[in-house]
């Protein structure tokens, strides 16, 4: 029978990505990145010209109750990360990463399928891989671009569009108060479009943030150029 003799402060300790990656915070942004190619196999499946009527219903169901528990891991990561001290590097990256993926997939899916107009598919996507290259060079300058009130509106209204998109078919909904039959493709596509609007705005705030940013960083080099 052998004992670890060696003294604890000789033991090989965990490396801190290792220790990041398994956080609960930063261990729900991959269950996002994960559940990406099942979003994208049961969007495959909801398209009722290759599957049943009837069986497109439920995998267009499912797939809308996956991606809003995938929204709900969005919040509750962040929240979370904060909560019990659990801010990393990892999670600062890879957490808007995650979503901008899932985003994505969802929304070249709903082309494919011709639920949402590719113009509009373009647009949003433009303006997610400028302002995540924008936020990149930013960071790279030492400068912090925080999401604005239009931000969130449009991270809000994208998230609830593409939900019923995805539920697509419409649905007899009870309300509680009142039930009524609501055909969630099309108010999925008003709010992705009222979201387009909310995202250039949100995308002309952080181009004039970033500017007024290396402005300043630009005079501050000068000064310390001088002293």
């Amino acid at each position: 029978m052998t004992t670890d003799t060696k003294p604890a402060s000789k033991r090989p300790r965990p490396s801190p990505l290792r220790e990041e990656l398994l956080n609960l915070p930063n261990m729900l942004t991959m269950a996002r990145v994960a559940i990406i190619p099942v979003v994208f196999v049961l969007m495959d499946l909801s398209d009722p010209l290759a599957h049943g009527a009837w069986d497109a219903r439920w995998a267009a169901f499912w797939t809308a109750l996956l991606f809003f528990g995938a929204s709900v891991t969005d919040f509750l990561d962040g929240w979370l990360a904060r909560k019990l001290g659990l801010e990393s590097m990892f999670g600062r990256f890879m957490d808007p990463l995650a979503d901008k993926l899932l985003v994505m997939v969802t929304l070249l899916q709903l082309v494919r399928l011709d639920r949402a107009p590719a113009w509009l598919v373009a647009l949003l996507l433009s303006r997610e891989i400028g302002i995540t290259g924008l936020r990149a060079i930013a960071m790279e300058e030492g400068m912090h671009l925080p999401s604005d009130r239009f931000g969130k509106w449009k991270t809000a209204l994208q998230m609830t569009g593409l939900g019923g998109l995805l539920v697509h078919f419409p649905v007899d909904t009870n309300f509680g108060i009142f039930r009524a039959v609501i055909d969630y493709h099309r108010v999925g596509l008003a709010l992705l479009v009222v979201s387009m609007v909310f995202s250039l705005l949100s995308a002309g705030g952080y181009m004039m943030k970033f500017v007024a940013g290396a402005f300043g960083v630009q005079r501050a080099r000068r000064k310390e150029d001088v002293a």
